[in-house]
């Protein structure tokens, strides 16, 4: 379990990874559904909150040259996220676009609370398909 918990958690940070088929081998190997669930969405649910404190910080270094995104990129940035609103996080699961989007949510100052309810949300609905998935295409395979 605490590797399941450290995978999920370094894949929902901007390190690569996948969480999905550790989470499945772990279920072949007879876990308990709702103990994975649990594991899974909290290690990544920390790890997108990883990013929003990432993101609160890099906050005090956007108007520095070696900021990574240009005023104009951040910008352009701010009014995507804008137009989503804080529900763009229900993204935060989505490969490419949901670590940008939880960074942005700390550049852009939504409160801890709120960011970590849309995250929670958005990983534990993740983690229940993937679940479900598991059990309807791999029983016959693991049992």
């Amino acid at each position: 379990m605490l590797s399941l918990f450290m995978i999920a958690l370094a894949s929902a940070t901007l390190l690569p990874g996948g969480s999905e088929a550790w989470l499945a081998r772990q279920w072949c190997q007879g876990g308990v559904p709702l103990a994975l669930w649990a594991v899974a969405t909290a290690g990544n649910a920390l790890g997108s909150l990883i990013n929003v404190g990432l993101g609160r910080y890099a906050r005090h270094y956007r108007n520095r040259r070696w900021f990574p995104v240009s005023p104009r990129g951040l910008a352009r940035a701010e009014r995507w996220y804008r137009r989503g609103g804080e529900a763009s996080l229900l993204l935060s699961w989505a490969p490419v676009i949901g670590d940008p989007l939880t960074v942005l949510a700390g550049i852009f100052r939504l409160p801890w609370w709120r960011a970590a309810l849309w995250i929670l949300v958005a990983k534990g609905g993740r983690y229940a398909l993937v679940l479900a998935m598991a059990e309807a295409w791999l029983a016959s395979y693991c049992g």
